[in-house]
């Protein structure tokens, strides 16, 4: 039987904003590490990740906000699936 789920969509993020800051300067503290001084390409990619988590951060931020600001019940129900039910 054929459902209207897809395969290929993206499960919304479980940890919290602040979860996601810690994880990138994580990140950004590790490819920043003497370890990584001979591998430039690894030390990008993680330079990369940290931005693009702290990005997701931001705007996982912004939808929260958005939800809890909106009067309309069907945009909130919307922002809120967009949160993982957050």
């Amino acid at each position: 039987m054929a459902t209207n789920e897809t395969t290929n969509t993206p499960r919304a993020s479980q940890l919290t904003p602040d979860q996601m800051r810690g994880l990138a300067a994580r990140l950004r503290a590790r490819a920043e590490s003497v370890l990584l001084r001979h591998q430039p390409e690894q030390h990008r990619d993680l330079l990369t990740a940290a931005s693009l988590i702290e990005q997701l951060a931001n705007l996982t931020a912004e939808i929260r906000r958005a939800a809890d600001a909106t009067q309309d019940e069907a945009t909130e129900r919307h922002l809120r699936e967009m949160l993982g039910g957050a």
